[in-house]
């Protein structure tokens, strides 16, 4: 469909051989030509680029009228006469690669709306941009190439890496970002943690949120997530994590290197995630905990005991999946079994 032209004209067309390298595919073999875009494998024209990733769209790939698509070797019969096959290990990581060619990040030229409120003490690099009634705080410094959307709100002292994107309705204060880092819109990261001490007469005070966020190189924040500050110590998210919209990270959480949160998370104070962690969606996490290398939580989880590098959870209590899975078979088989119906013999 045509539609999203509007929205994402792209850079094309461009020689086959710069999107090859893009991807770092060897140019060997591969003819010289253009592409005027990419698309999806069913949309995909003559000149457009697609790829194929899964079995289930065999069908598609052998009816599609794409100029070239991005698959690996053993796929490649299927192509219909025509087609380009373009080899590799990883059509989707290849794919993303070429289609930054043609719909590269956007980044800061130094442009500047009238209505910005910018505090005098403020240090931001000329190439940045600052939209429409966004406000940038006091001895905040905003790096070369960053886009602060309109509306967003950018407070005292947070410090923005190169290339960095907040997006409009985003706001973020007491924080530390490295390069890259995206806030997508209505994202809070940095706001008071969910911390309170009870007195003898029944109340509550609020204990001091004195923390801050530390969000490492290409962290990505999704729509109206979470990120509270630390209460003493820091609030810590890794190089390359990925968090979904609608997550909450409580308040100094630690999560490491390329993690990936999906959407409806939510994850206690002080819990620590090592490396790679995946959780899946509507999970929760229980706060002090810790969960190793590379496990992966899945979807409704509810894990309240820390849990081992590499392994896979499910469920409520969390337990590992071969275990969950075994129980819940055996209750299938018992609902089966009183399920059946019976048959009684004449006297």
């Amino acid at each position: 469909m045509a539609e999203h032209r509007r929205f994402f004209p792209g850079q094309g067309p461009q020689p086959l051989a710069s999107l090859l390298a893009a991807a770092g595919i060897k140019l060997e073999g591969y003819p010289e030509r253009s592409f005027a875009d990419v698309a999806a494998l069913a949309e995909a024209g003559p000149d457009e680029i697609a790829y194929f990733e899964t079995a289930r769209h065999r069908g598609v790939l052998s009816a599609t009228r794409a100029g070239a698509v991005i698959l690996r070797e053993a796929d490649a019969v299927a192509l219909p006469s025509g087609c380009l096959p373009i080899i590799c290990a990883m059509p989707s990581l290849a794919f993303a690669l070429i289609a930054a060619v043609f719909h590269p990040i956007p980044r800061g030229t130094g442009q500047r709306h009238a209505s910005a409120a910018i505090d005098p003490s403020a240090q931001i690099d000329p190439s940045a941009d600052i939209g429409a009634f966004a406000i940038i705080g006091a001895g905040a410094e905003i790096g070369a190439g960053c886009i602060i959307h309109p509306h967003a709100v950018v407070g005292p002292d947070v410090v923005l890496g190169e290339n960095c994107t907040i997006h409009p309705h985003a706001s973020i204060s007491h924080a530390i970002c490295g390069r890259g880092v995206v806030l997508h819109a209505g994202a809070r990261v940095g706001n008071e943690g969910f911390g309170f001490t009870p007195t003898a007469q029944g109340g509550y005070v609020t204990m001091p949120q004195l923390g801050a966020v530390l969000l490492g190189d290409d962290v990505e924040v999704g729509a109206n997530a979470c990120i509270d500050r630390g209460a003493l110590g820091d609030t810590v998210v890794g190089r390359g994590t990925r968090i979904d919209n609608l997550a909450q990270l409580g308040h100094n959480v630690q999560l490491g290197r390329s993690c990936v949160v999906v959407s409806q998370v939510g994850i206690s104070g002080s819990a620590v995630l090592g490396d790679w962690v995946q959780v899946a969606g509507q999970a929760g996490i229980a706060g002090h905990l810790k969960i190793g290398d590379r496990a992966r939580i899945g979807a409704q989880a509810g894990v309240m005991r820390d849990v081992e590098p590499g392994a896979d959870m499910l469920g409520s209590p969390a337990r590992p999946a071969r275990v969950k899975m075994r129980e819940i078979a055996t209750v299938q088989r018992l609902a089966a079994a009183a399920l059946k119906p019976t048959t009684k013999k004449d006297n």
